[in-house]
């Protein structure tokens, strides 16, 4: 049989992935109370038994006022545990890993559905207010945000510690931090959002200062055998904003603090940057973290064809792929891609009579 990068075993710490295919976190604005439900099952179930290696579930909010919408999953209360419990125990029972990220939404907090517009939410509809390093709301028409202090500092960090706590305690076997795509972590980072005079604004250093504190109360949380991931936003895609080299410095601070991997995607600062979306269009980003900062990396971005992610892992540009759109067409896209590609991996005994039908 041919041999393939991509269908290749990839290891960090003592976890071992089946491949270098990872289903990247989709929001899915389906949850009530923070409480995942049937529909994530199923969602994140059936990537698993379509061969992916890593399936990851959506940005899970730290706190209530973390959620992006009311729909948001949690993993701040005891029931939101037990009900992740089963979901990650299924993935789990399928030969994958069991991922979720955490994440706090900041100053793009308490919105509506996409399918609903995603237009900002009054109290008087459920939403709530939200809080930043700086008071400059995202875009016109959104709230002022609350600047946060040093109490509202201490508590978000203890709040993505307990997140990651209660994580592990769910079944999930990676933690993802959420530092991209213009939320709470990525607001620091970013000086289009960051506009503070204190030791947490200005320079990289201090820009870094909060998620890097964060990213340490989370890996000393998570156990040392197993990986924790960072999502990073490796350009605003604005002149004078967060850009690739600030995030290599980034990542080698990231690294030092025992972060296992980089994934690495962009955008979601402001929302009117003009990005050059293209098939690939971020996976120069991986590459350069991957050499620079010397940390495995996660590929993102329109990668949906199987000679294209055979291709990037195979020639070093990153360690693995991580797919949003392309898996929600179709759940098994590995099954399919290991066939394009000439491999032969196992199919659930279930769907046996079909692999060569």
């Amino acid at each position: 049989m041919p041999t393939s990068r991509l269908f290749s075993p990839f290891r960090l710490r003592e976890l071992e992935f089946r491949n270098r295919i990872f289903v990247s976190p989709m929001c899915q604005y389906s949850a009530v109370d923070g409480v995942p439900a049937d529909w994530h099952l199923v969602h994140l179930g059936s990537r698993a038994v379509g061969g992916a290696a890593l399936v990851m579930a959506e940005a899970t909010a730290v706190s209530p006022e973390g959620r992006i919408s009311p729909g948001d999953t949690g993993i701040w209360s005891e029931e939101q545990v037990k009900a992740f419990r089963g979901i990650a125990a299924f993935v789990r029972g399928q030969g994958a890993v069991a991922g979720i990220q955490i994440a706090h939404a900041g100053r793009k907090a308490s919105t509506d559905a996409p399918w609903r517009g995603g237009r900002p939410l009054t109290e008087r509809e459920g939403g709530w207010a939200p809080i930043a390093p700086s008071p400059t709301p995202f875009a016109p028409g959104h709230a002022v945000p609350r600047e946060m202090d040093g109490t509202d500092r201490d508590r978000i960090r203890t709040s993505f510690a307990r997140a990651a706590r209660n994580g592990k305690a769910a079944g999930f076997q990676v933690v993802e931090l959420h530092m991209a795509h213009g939320y709470l972590l990525h607001e620091f980072l970013s000086p289009l959002s960051n506009r503070r005079r204190d030791a947490y604004g200005g320079s990289l250093a201090n820009r870094m200062r909060f998620p890097l504190a964060v990213a340490c109360a989370v890996r000393e949380e998570w156990p040392r055998e197993l990986p924790v991931f960072v999502r990073v936003s490796v350009t605003d895609w604005v002149e004078g904003g967060w850009d690739p080299p600030q995030t290599v410095a980034l990542a080698r601070e990231l690294k030092a603090a025992g972060i296992d991997l980089i994934d690495c995607s962009s955008g979601g600062t402001v929302p009117d940057a003009k990005i050059p979306a293209g098939p690939g269009f971020q996976t120069p980003f991986a590459e350069t973290v991957r050499r620079e900062a010397g940390i495995p990396t996660g590929a993102v971005g329109m990668i949906t064809d199987p000679v294209q992610a055979e291709q990037i892992v195979s020639t070093g540009q990153a360690d693995a792929v991580v797919i949003a759109r392309e898996f929600l067409r179709d759940p098994y896209w590995p099954m399919h891609a290991a066939r394009r590609l000439g491999v032969d991996i196992p199919w659930p005994p279930q769907y046996e009579r079909a692999k060569t039908g």
